[in-house]
């Protein structure tokens, strides 16, 4: 057997092993030194490609999943997912497309106060993060979307996410996003964002007291 073909045995019982994805780095580390992972991955993907379980790239990790046409073999032994409101789901699209991005802006968009539990869902599931404080006046805090969200929907990465055009036509984003607008790296802080301190704990239900969301 050729060493590529033990590389990608190798890499196939990782996967199959593994609770969760796993990123190309992780990967190698378990593996021989100067092994090529990516082409291993790469062909091991296309052995699984049209088969009941295919390998897929989501948030940058990779893992074995069920063939997307066949999910429905399965809603009988899943269990139900939590569904999020549509506040929830409003709010989740303005921080994708948006961040960084603070409470008040996510309420100028929406055109309606965040209710006192909405980001607190979002933060709870793991789908949004804080991730700085803006550099003006109240230093507000700034979030954005986690891996767990990319995972969650089954996104390679931000750039994946439905078009600017679809989501304005939703309504879920605001009309004056310039022509080459792109979603920026989660996990860069902006030119007028701060690290978060050790003293910014997520308490985050302190945010939104006495606050009310009509017709939520």
């Amino acid at each position: 057997m050729s060493e590529s073909a033990d590389t990608e045995r190798e890499i196939e019982a990782l996967l199959f092993a593994a609770a969760g994805p796993l990123s190309l780095e992780e990967l190698a580390r378990r593996l021989p030194e100067g092994v090529d992972v990516a082409a291993a991955l790469a062909a091991l993907q296309g052995r699984y490609a049209g088969r009941g379980v295919e390998l897929a790239c989501v948030a940058g990790r990779w893992r074995f999943q069920t063939a997307q046409d066949l999910a429905w073999l399965m809603t009988e032994e899943r269990e139900e997912p939590r569904r999020l409101s549509k506040a929830a789901q409003e709010t989740l699209a303005i921080i994708a497309y948006h961040q960084p991005v603070t409470r008040a802006e996510i309420e100028a968009v929406r055109g309606v106060q965040a209710s006192r539990g909405t980001l607190d869902v979002l933060l709870e599931l793991g789908l949004v993060r804080m991730r700085g404080r803006r550099r003006t006046p109240g230093r507000p805090v700034t979030y954005g979307t986690t891996d767990a969200f990319l995972e969650h929907y089954g996104l390679p990465s931000l750039a994946d996410l439905p078009g600017v055009a679809e989501m304005k036509a939703a309504g879920l984003l605001s009309l004056d996003l310039p022509p080459d607008f792109a979603v920026p790296d989660p996990s860069l802080l902006a030119a007028d964002e701060d690290p978060l301190e050790d003293g910014d704990a997520p308490e985050f239900h302190t945010d939104f007291i006495g606050e009310q969301e009509p017709g939520r």
